[in-house]
């Protein structure tokens, strides 16, 4: 892990800009012991803070042991910046873009966990120099530890140089921690949701303007308001109390 992390609401992140977050990845060696890179966005926070589920302390672990942890939400910087927090912006859905043409050299292995055969296709179509691999995993991972095993022990046995794990929160993050506890992979896991389907086309990322202006939530809940509605107008709200608590424990400690 990184030395001078930034502690903000439970979780200690990384603070790298973009590009140096990038170098990081790119000059790590690619036969050491595989290691994971995660980001936190409003929902994964709000989940972590208030989901009682059994597995949840086994979450809260597997986002803490991370090698690298950034912010993937302008909120979280918005209300870390309130309390005197600077706190990088390093969204995945940029991240992957950058991984995959400025990191990656000709003749990687990649190893893709999740999506559908098509969009693989796309991604080997759009990057020809690069063996692309791919494991689906059946839905509902998170409680099926056979599904998990499985798709850990495809990246071992994958020797890929970067595993993007694309299989959503929080199943991506207990799957990278369960590679790392087997002991027997190499490479990068890269914990970036859907941001395969951006690079392919497969879906529409908001305008840069959408994106300064913190209201790209805003942008996808229009894009699938059946699907995301709870998320954006049910669940997400709830982090302002969560950062307000947070604000005042650490007052209470100052």
């Amino acid at each position: 892990m990184s030395d001078g992390r930034i502690s903000f609401l439970g979780l200690d992140f990384d603070p790298l800009e973009p590009d140096a977050m990038l170098a990081v990845l790119a000059e790590r060696d690619p036969t050491a012991p595989f290691a994971y890179w995660v980001t936190p966005n409003v929902d994964h926070v709000v989940r972590l803070h208030t989901e009682d589920a059994p597995d949840g302390d086994a979450v809260w672990a597997a986002y803490r042991a991370a090698e690298w942890c950034s912010c993937d939400s302008r909120i979280l910087a918005v209300l870390a910046r309130r309390q005197g927090i600077g706190l990088p912006v390093v969204p995945g859905s940029d991240m992957t873009p950058m991984v995959l043409d400025r990191a990656c050299r000709p003749g990687d292995r990649i190893a893709v966990i999740g999506g559908t055969p098509e969009t693989c296709r796309a991604l080997s179509a759009r990057y020809p120099a690069l063996a692309i691999v791919q494991h689906c995993p059946p839905m509902g991972m998170r409680r099926n530890p056979a599904a998990i095993e499985a798709a850990a022990a495809f990246v071992a046995e994958a020797r890929a140089r970067f595993v993007f794990l694309a299989v959503g929160s929080p199943q991506q993050e207990l799957l990278a921690a369960r590679i790392v506890a087997r002991g027997d992979a190499g490479g990068i896991g890269l914990c970036i949701g859907a941001s395969i389907e951006f690079v392919v086309g497969e879906s529409r990322r908001a305008p840069r303007i959408v994106q300064k202006l913190h209201v790209e939530w805003a942008f996808r809940l229009l894009s699938d308001p059946r699907r995301l509605w709870k998320r954006y107008l049910v669940t997400g709200p709830r982090i302002f109390a969560i950062a307000r608590r947070h604000r005042r424990e650490a007052d209470a400690d100052a």
